[in-house]
């Protein structure tokens, strides 16, 4: 006959059922050794630094040297502006002078024009004058031809032929024959001066 398990065992067993096994703890990762710093000799520190301050006086030199850059583009602009105002300055008096110049030649358009017109006027008086001129010598010729007239017509009435004759070659050769008035002075239906002198010269001739 089998074997009865004893009741340790089974208590045993049951412990074991009933007990649960622990679990598994993750595995840590294992930490690199720390590597001791490294070594640096003195005259790689010195370069290095020397380095450094290289770099720091070429940006102080850049900066400089865009300041002075600065400085010298702010007064060329300066110069410039001057430049421009000085230009701008002179435009205005060229062109004050150009206006200057145009009032000028309008005013002596205009009195060019004045004289032209004064010219035109002086002329027309010469002109005037030359026919008053011509007119009063006519008139004063009239006069004269007239007094000769009087004279050869009065000669005529008396009878004084001769003497008329000789009237009236001076009246001819002082060339006052022209002068004599065509016209009737008076309204009695008479001969003008020339018609009666015409009359007695065809009687004597």
């Amino acid at each position: 006959m089998a074997e009865k398990p004893s009741s340790k065992g089974k208590q045993k067993e049951t412990t074991e059922t009933e007990s649960p096994s622990p679990a598994p703890q993750p595995e840590q990762p294992e930490k690199a050794p720390e590597k001791p710093p490294a070594y640096v000799p003195p005259a790689t520190r010195e370069k290095r630094q020397r380095s450094v301050v290289h770099y720091i006086a070429i940006l102080f030199a850049a900066a400089f040297l865009l300041m002075l850059m600065a400085y010298l583009m702010d007064q060329r602009q300066n110069q410039a502006m001057n430049d421009l105002n000085q230009s701008l300055t002179g435009l205005q008096d060229s062109l004050t002078d150009q206006s200057s110049l145009q009032d000028i030649y309008e005013d002596n358009m205009q009195l060019i024009q004045q004289v032209g017109q004064l010219e035109e006027q002086v002329k027309q008086l010469e002109e005037d004058k030359q026919s008053l001129t011509s007119q009063l010598s006519d008139q004063e010729k009239a006069s004269q031809a007239m007094d000769w007239f009087w004279q050869i017509d009065e000669a005529y009435v008396l009878g004084r032929y001769s003497l008329c004759r000789e009237l009236i070659q001076e009246i001819q050769g002082a060339g006052l024959v022209d002068y004599l008035p065509k016209e009737s002075i008076t309204d009695n239906g008479r001969f003008s001066p020339s018609g009666r002198y015409q009359e007695i010269y065809d009687a004597l001739y």
